[in-house]
């Protein structure tokens, strides 16, 4: 079935399983440089800095990826990578380390990525069907997490004693992923369509083109069921994570008979989320070709369902086997759900301005991020099985916003079948 994907596809995910693999060697522990090479606060300033740098980008790469093609901005943020990559060689070779211009290096790696990923996920939808969209999101999401999870294994061994030699890989996959950019993909809209358009590069229309979407009501509502589902899984590094290091009373397990293990509450969280990222693995494969033309909304209610579960037994419990259970649930929950939900919000968004809405769509990660943050203050006040209660609240919440979005969307296609009929 990959096969039956088109080029662009495979291409694109090919090229992000590459930057991915070898970037979660270095990005998850640059916290851990800034803090070495300056202090903890200026890290946290510089790296909140980079994120908000990042984010700009994006909407400035949804607008282009409009107006330019998306081909040409991904072209544009891989030769930037590259750029970036070699300026971060030189400023942490055996001559001297130099972490401002490594800053500057990063973020420019940041302004790369918010030009280059609306317009892959505007690719994406351009290439791909109503029939191959739930399969090739599965596949994305696999190749995501599996990089991930490989890169961070390895990373967390070399980062310490071979950071040079990292960053030298590094930039040779880059160059690689430049080579696919240029060579394999191929160009999914004309650039400026009609002829007598100009593309102008300030602010207003920027700002007329997200204000174009955010008028689309059925978006948004769609957005608000994201970022209700997303608030759920950002508790996990928040008032989860919390949680368990207070509460968790630290156990010791024989394994072997011979090799005894403590497991405390920061140590339970680590193998939960090794547990979910080897399920996710493991399964896609399997969940994909399962719901594989199957009627996508059920799907994705069943999928919201089943992660609120799981996590709202997180929030409150401390029984190990029951907690692994539940991570059990949730990953399935997010299988069913990731996919569909993709699949869906392609069907929904403006053809035109695909990476507008990419883009915009960013805001389900940094607003779920934002409210993952909030449910620390909350829990301390109603404790782990009010968290539990607000949990499943939030599950349903992205179901009800869901439903009103795509109930606003069959209207609309009735009011427009009924035009074309009269």
């Amino acid at each position: 079935m990959f096969k039956e994907l088109h080029q662009n596809i495979r291409v694109r995910i090919y090229t992000s399983f590459l930057s991915r693999l070898v970037g979660s060697m270095i990005f998850p522990f640059m916290a851990i440089y800034f803090t070495r090479e300056m202090n903890s606060t200026m890290a946290g300033i510089l790296l909140t800095i980079n994120v908000g740098a990042q984010f700009i980008a994006s909407l400035y790469g949804g607008y282009l990826a409009d107006q330019l093609g998306r081909k040409r901005m991904m072209v544009i943020g891989e030769w930037m990578k590259a750029f970036a990559f070699l300026g971060m060689i030189v400023a942490n070779s055996p001559l001297g380390i130099f972490p401002w211009p490594t800053y500057i290096m990063l973020t420019i790696i940041g302004i790369s990525s918010g030009l280059i990923n609306p317009a892959a996920e505007a690719m994406l939808v351009d290439v791909s069907t109503k029939e191959t969209r739930a399969f090739m999101y599965s596949i994305n999401y696999w190749a995501v997490n599996f990089s991930l999870m490989l890169g961070l294994i390895v990373g967390g061994f070399l980062y310490e004693s071979h950071f040079f030699e990292l960053l030298l890989i590094l930039f040779a996959m880059s160059l690689i992923t430049l080579w696919m950019t240029i060579s394999l993909i191929e160009e999914t809209i004309k650039p400026l369509q009609g002829g007598n358009q100009k593309t102008s590069y300030g602010i207003k229309p920027i700002i007329q083109s997200y204000k174009t979407v955010i008028q689309d009501l059925p978006f948004v509502w769609f957005t608000l069921a994201g970022i209700a589902i997303l608030s759920i899984e950002f508790q996990r590094n928040n008032f989860i994570s919390v949680r368990l290091a207070e509460e968790f009373i630290p156990q010791t397990y024989s394994i072997f008979e011979n090799l005894l293990i403590k497991v405390d509450g920061v140590r339970l969280l680590s193998l939960l989320t090794v547990e979910n990222t080897i399920l996710i693995v493991m399964l896609t494969t399997f969940v994909a070709k399962a719901i594989r033309n199957k009627s996508e909304q059920p799907i994705m209610y069943l999928g919201f369902i089943l992660f609120g579960l799981g996590y709202a037994f997180l929030a409150f419990s401390n029984d190990i086997l029951g907690l692994f259970l539940a991570v059990i649930v949730l990953s399935v929950g997010e299988l069913l759900y990731v996919p569909t939900r993709q699949a869906i919000l392609a069907e929904i968004i403006d053809d035109s301005r695909r990476g507008a809405y990419m883009a915009f769509n960013g805001f389900v990660f940094q607003i779920g991020k934002m409210i993952g943050s909030i449910g620390i203050i909350v829990g301390d006040v109603v404790g782990g099985v009010g968290m539990g209660i607000l949990t499943m609240i939030l599950s349903l919440s992205g179901i009800f916003f869901a439903w009103i979005s795509l109930s606003q969307v069959d209207r609309k296609k009735s009011i427009t079948h009924a035009h074309k009929g009269m």
